[in-house]
């Protein structure tokens, strides 16, 4: 056998092993997809005038939005694609989708007013995602800056799930809450409130028995009425920013006065 022939000839294991490691890095992009696919989804029910199943699409997508994340970390696949790809995802799932239905559901019938409100939703999202990509090696882990796109996302949808499903009629105190509802959510989530991220929990290590408890307890009540215990438990996240932002304030103005 030649040389040239013997350094042609593959490297049977190493190349397996770069097919296993590359088949791994479809995993966390899989959950990517289904998201975007549930924020697709989500749009056309909208068009469709079926607003209960878009604003539980929106819920599926934020779901699956925060899996390819954590399987991408637990996995050790980050790449610079999932992240570009999870961004442009996040972008329709919780940017367009959420203006469209909210404008869908309420917001045309208020005329001008309606559709800017949606607008300012749609741009608070893109330039959200754009601060968070580009300040996502300077900013405190433990805290977002503004109020992240899927929680924006699941307070807009919140409020079309819960009214639909207490069969409420959409009259114009109810356009008017969803259009401050849509600007509260989208001026917040442009602000420099700090939000809790959640992102010291590690699911490797070992919890204690209440914790595990906790979890249960949580779910069962999620499950005893999932749209309105959903939309309360991110009205009251929504508003945590505020609360530790105040906070924070007042302690430092405390530590000023002599």
């Amino acid at each position: 056998m030649s040389r040239m022939a013997r350094y042609e000839k593959p490297n049977r294991p190493l190349l397996n092993a770069v097919i296993r490691r590359r088949g791994i890095y479809l995993l966390p992009n899989l959950f990517t997809t289904g998201a975007l696919f549930a924020g697709f989804y989500a749009i056309v029910q909208a068009m469709n005038q079926r607003f209960t199943e878009a604003a539980v699409a929106i819920f599926i997508a934020m779901v699956l939005d925060g899996l390819d994340g954590r399987v991408a970390r637990l996995t050790r696949t980050q790449s610079e694609f999932g992240a570009e790809y999870d961004s442009l995802s996040d972008m329709v799932c919780f940017g367009a989708a959420p203006a469209l239905i909210m404008y869908e559901w309420a917001l045309k019938d208020l005329g001008r007013f309606g559709w800017i409100s949606a607008f300012v939703y749609c741009v608070g999202a893109a330039l959200r995602l754009a601060r968070f990509n580009t300040n996502i090696d300077v900013v405190d882990k433990h805290y977002f800056q503004g109020l992240p796109s899927p929680a924006a996302a699941a307070l807009v949808a919140g409020v079309v799930w819960v009214i639909d499903d207490f069969g409420i009629q959409r009259a114009e105190v109810i356009r008017g809450i969803a259009a401050a509802v849509t600007l509260f959510a989208g001026i917040t989530m442009v602000s420099n409130v700090p939000f809790y991220s959640f992102k010291d929990i590690n699911l490797r290590r070992s919890v204690p028995f209440w914790a595990v408890l906790l979890i249960v307890l949580a779910m069962v009540l999620i499950s005893s009425n999932p749209p309105m215990i959903l939309f309360l438990l991110f009205v009251a996240y929504s508003i945590s920013g505020y609360v530790v932002w105040g906070w924070k304030r007042y302690r430092r103005r405390e530590g000023r006065t002599p």
